[in-house]
């Protein structure tokens, strides 16, 4: 019954969410005039304070509902939700104070409305918490199923339904496969859904039974059949889903254009391709740079000391890396090693034990003091704070033609710090890996993305156990 009234369950989550905010908003509401934990008096009667808590809430529901909030989001991670909630929850906040501006009410305690927000965020995100628990366990349990049809039982469809059961949460049953050139499946080690027949029988089976969503796995060479399986399906009511036959190609989260009019599928379309997000991450980053380098001045002195006392040679050492679209620059690092010549320092891989090192440089090397000076790179605009880390033209000659979408790192500047290197992937570890980290943050890159790498850097420290 459930799965047929997400119409009913999105006014329930309308009116739970209402209740929700009114409670903060009495909550605060007491804990600010009632408690006696802070000192002020009532500038305002109740009655005025619940108007402008009702206010919030229409807005903030109206704001919402056209927001994408209330849309089915049994396929989407809490994270997300969370981060939809944040920002429909902060937009209506600024909504509020622009009405209270407006009407003139400067005497609504401004400690209050900070109150409000924080204990609004909170009981919305537990509650919409214990809501997604709860409806996991009853779909694990065989309850608010979703049903679907899976056309073609090739490698393509199996991969989708094998991966399908690693979800049980997500209350998705497939009903069975049709496909025009296999009768029953190759052995695959678990059960299959059986093969109903032919894609003939795709109307059959809508008008006999309740499929929610039709799965379409086709090889290419059955595209000449799409447009007939996708008015079947709109005449019954259900719902289309098309797995390309190069879906492996895609990016996790492939992003459709328009280019002269015609859609068209973007392979490799990033955030950072957005002004706004280059600009945000940009701004951020020199107003980082600044502080790290104020903060760290001691330690790059005591670094720059040391050098100089334990062995001859310049305090930095520059050699040229490879950054954004390609190009080159010179990045700067602490001196760790001995003077060499030119070519063995960029043609050379450190090892462990490397009778290049000095005693001081190993202990630089392993605190990543020696990167400090990077945040010079980051003023320049050659790096960032967060990214791929860069590396030498040599190797990355080497590179590009052993590691898949080995390239693809250089479309964001490099950083100091990223993905791969917060999941230990520093120093002599896998290459392959680490691309596979970094082309996971190119495609999911957000500003609080690039906030949990910095506080997971400082949390796991920077004691490097790879840096020879």
């Amino acid at each position: 019954m459930l799965r047929r009234n997400q119409r009913f369950l999105t006014q329930i989550y309308v009116l739970c969410d209402a209740a929700g905010m009114l409670a903060a908003y009495l909550l605060a509401w007491w804990i600010k005039f009632e408690s006696g934990w802070m000192p002020g008096m009532k500038a305002l009667p109740f009655s005025s304070y619940m108007f402008w808590g009702l206010t919030y809430a229409i807005l903030a529901i109206f704001i919402g509902y056209y927001g994408g909030l209330y849309k089915p989001r049994r396929r989407t991670r809490f994270s997300t939700d969370v981060w939809k909630l944040g920002q429909v929850h902060l937009l209506g906040f600024v909504g509020l104070l622009s009405l209270l501006y407006f009407a003139k009410q400067i005497h609504l305690s401004r400690e209050f409305l900070g109150i409000f927000l924080a204990l609004n965020l909170a009981v919305l995100v537990i509650y919409r918490f214990a809501v997604k628990m709860m409806l996991f366990r009853l779909r694990r349990k065989g309850f608010n199923k979703k049903y679907l049809l899976i056309l073609g039982a090739g490698s393509v469809g199996r991969n989708f339904y094998k991966s399908l059961l690693q979800y049980p949460e997500l209350g998705y049953e497939v009903f069975g496969f049709l496909d025009d050139n296999l009768k029953e499946h190759p052995p695959t080690g678990y059960p299959m859904p059986p093969i109903l027949g032919g894609l003939d029988r795709l109307d059959e089976i809508l008008r006999k039974h309740m499929i929610d969503e039709v799965i379409v796995a086709l090889p290419l060479a059955a595209h000449g059949k799409l447009a007939k399986i996708i008015e079947t399906c709109d005449n019954a009511g259900a719902k289309t889903l098309i797995i390309p036959d190069y879906f492996d190609l895609l990016p996790a989260r492939p992003y459709f254009d328009n280019f002269a009019g015609i859609p068209l599928i973007n392979v490799r379309d990033i955030p950072l391709d957005e002004f706004g997000n280059r600009l945000l991450k940009r701004a951020f980053d020199i107003v980082f740079s600044i502080a790290a380098i104020i903060v760290t001045s001691p330690v790059m002195l005591f670094a720059a000391i040391g050098i100089k006392l334990t062995s001859p040679g310049p305090v930095i050492f520059k050699q040229e890396r490879m950054g954004l679209d390609r190009r080159t620059f010179i990045m700067y690092k602490f001196r760790t090693m001995r003077v060499s010549d030119r070519k063995t320092a960029d043609t050379t891989w450190t090892v462990e034990n490397d009778p290049r090192r000095t005693k001081f440089g190993a202990f630089l090397r392993r605190t990543s003091i020696d990167e400090l000076p990077q945040f010079f790179n980051v003023l320049k605009g050659d790096m960032s704070v967060v990214g791929p880390r860069p590396e030498r033209p040599y190797f990355v000659e080497q590179f590009k033609d052993e590691i898949p979408k080995y390239m693809v790192k250089h479309h964001v500047r490099p950083g100091i710090t990223g993905w791969a290197q917060t999941n230990g992937l520093r120093g002599d570890t896998s290459i392959r890996e680490r691309i596979s980290h970094d082309l996971y943050y190119l495609e999911n890159w957000s500003f609080m993305f690039d906030l949990k790498i910095i506080i997971l850097t400082i949390l796991r420290g920077f004691v490097n156990r790879n840096a020879y």
